[in-house]
């Protein structure tokens, strides 16, 4: 086994690439961009269909008049989603722009909006918009207006392919002479494949993807589409690299139309029976997080007699049962672990294949509503299908299940950690042997140690840091420890979390910005960035980032260390 881990880790540096692609990373940041639609929506789904569970259906006007604000966010996400993703993309092609001649991303969300329209309604048609491809219907054609449009910009700006003016005009004005070139290169050629299409085809754009990824639909919807989608979602966490930052932007537009049409479903009295949601990401594979970790702090904390395994189940429970494990994916670890690889890998299968049993052979709904992903997993499938009694059963049925898979792989490293308690030996430095230098806890606490041993002048100016992760939960850990050590000793340190992609905005009113363990690999990207704005940049690794966040004392000297640099 240590062997296989030791193969799997030397195609780190190529997942690695895969995870740093801007395109995927465009996908992923406008869809986060667009988070609150989809929330704000979901919350009248609740309120019209999880009565039902009940034997209560409101009348047609009150479910009409409940799903309006539905339609009118839900269901005109595509066109958001093609200015978000336009914007994000812009973010990452400027990066190496020079900083005096940048694409303008409030007109290449224009011309995205422009072009999706373009491609995905009909307004000749009955007078109005084909409203079923400017949703979840429309996502791909979406991406693809944004991917367009930026290239096009890129190409034009790099090549000032534009309409100067005279010093004397003000930049406002300027800039819009300046963006009108590739604006209506990029709407023309968008509009240009839309007409081919729809002649070749006779319908339009969205449409026409719509029926030839369908296979591609059915196909992910089947035992052996999810076993390889939510395996790999498990594998990439296994080898330290984020799963759903390489996975998720490539299935996310099935997800979400699939989710949609479950309430189509779901409305016409019909069997939503779509496997393949946000949902079921999140509720069902990545129960307390990716590898289905929900049990496994309680497990460490009832189930083992090493005091260093309950320790770590007491330390990782709470935010574990919020959906953010990386306190025990790094904090057993879990992580690069060999006696963990099969459980991590299995528990999240065997429990979308329980789900999908669930709905093709019992009859259950699948997931109609997009809930946030902090929501604690058994609640969050149970609102999320409804409140239906299978729901419930479901629930328990997936914790019972998981209980069965980690155990006898826990009892053997409790064996293992125990052997090592009573030899007197740290359990941290024997394990260094069996996983990566990237979560290797000996030389976490040799970095903290050398900070805290290093004289270093106190902080007296204000000093503001922002730490990122993927979604903005495990940053949240860290920038806590931060703020609470800072008030205890009295330090001008005041720091925030937020989710790497949506940091632009707000990346100049900070001092130092930290990565977590899960978007370090985007190191090189964010030191572009934080070059040009004079901010000190850090990384951290798994096993350190844990032990900073226990340790506000040490987090401060973290802190102080960087400043200096």
């Amino acid at each position: 086994m240590n062997g296989l881990i030791a193969q799997i880790e030397k195609g780190k540096p190529f997942f690695e690439k895969i995870s740093r692609n801007i395109y995927l990373r465009a996908i992923r940041d406008g869809f986060i961009a667009g988070m609150p639609v989809i929330l704000f929506s979901s919350i009248f789904i609740l309120i019209a269909y999880v009565p039902n569970a009940w034997g209560f259906h409101w009348s047609k006007d009150i479910e009409n008049l409940l799903m309006t604000p539905y339609n009118y966010s839900m269901g005109i996400l595509g066109l958001f989603v093609a200015g978000t993703t336009a914007k994000a993309l812009t973010d990452s092609m400027n990066r190496s722009l020079p900083s005096t001649n940048q694409i303008n991303f409030i007109s290449t969300m224009l011309a995205a909006i422009v072009g999706f329209l373009l491609m995905a309604a009909n307004p000749a048609k009955d007078g109005g918009f084909l409203t079923g491809f400017m949703g979840t219907k429309g996502l791909l054609t979406a991406f693809i207006a944004a991917f367009i449009t930026v290239n096009v910009y890129k190409v034009c700006v790099k090549n000032n392919v534009t309409i100067r003016m005279p010093e004397e005009v003000p930049p406002n004005i300027s800039q819009v002479f300046k963006d009108l070139i590739p604006f209506t290169l990029s709407v023309v050629l968008l509009y240009v494949i839309e007409l081919i299409v729809h002649t070749t085809l006779g319908v339009n754009v969205a449409e026409s993807i719509g029926k030839l990824l369908a296979p591609l639909f059915q196909a992910a919807d089947g035992y052996v589409g999810i076993t390889i989608i939510f395996g790999a979602f498990a594998f990439f966490w296994f080898v330290g690299i984020h799963g759903p930052s390489i996975v998720e932007p490539a299935i996310a537009a099935i997800t979400y139309a699939n989710a949609e049409t479950n309430l189509q479903l779901l409305q016409a009295g019909e069997h939503a029976d779509k496997i393949l949601t946000s949902g079921t990401q999140m509720f069902i594979v990545t129960m307390g997080g990716t590898g289905a970790t929900l049990v496994v702090p309680f497990m460490f904390m009832w189930l083992t007699k090493s005091k260093r395994n309950k320790a770590i189940g007491r330390a990782s429970v709470v935010p574990t049962f919020f959906g953010v494990n990386e306190p025990i994916l790094f904090g057993a670890p879990l992580v690069l672990n060999p006696i963990f690889f099969i459980p991590f890998i299995l528990a999240p299968i065997v429990n979308v294949w329980i789900f999908k049993f669930f709905i093709d052979t019992l009859g259950m709904n699948s997931f109609t509503a997009n809930l946030p992903w902090t929501t604690p997993a058994p609640l969050g499938l149970i609102l999320g299908t409804n409140f239906q009694v299978l729901a419930f059963i479901l629930a328990t049925l997936l914790i019972v299940v998981d209980v069965i898979i980690y155990y006898p792989f826990l009892k053997v490293y409790d064996e293992q950690i125990l052997a090592e308690e009573a030899a007197g030996t740290n359990s941290s430095d024997a394990l260094k042997e069996k996983v990566a230098a990237n979560f290797d806890t000996k030389k976490a606490d040799a970095i903290l140690e050398k900070s805290a041993a290093k004289e270093t002048k106190e902080i007296t100016d204000q000093t503001n840091v922002l730490v990122l992760c993927a979604g903005g939960g495990t940053s949240g850990l860290l920038a806590n420890a931060l703020n609470k050590a800072a008030k205890e000793y009295g330090v001008p340190v005041t720091a925030a979390a937020g989710s790497y992609g949506a940091h632009r905005e707000i990346l100049s009113q900070y001092q130092l910005v930290i990565l977590a363990p899960q978007v370090a690999s985007n190191y090189e990207d964010m030191k572009v960035e934080t070059d040009k704005l004079d901010i000190k940049l850090a990384k951290t690794e798994g096993a350190q980032y844990i032990k900073l966040t226990r340790d506000g004392q040490g987090a401060l000297d973290f802190v102080k260390e960087q400043m200096e640099k």
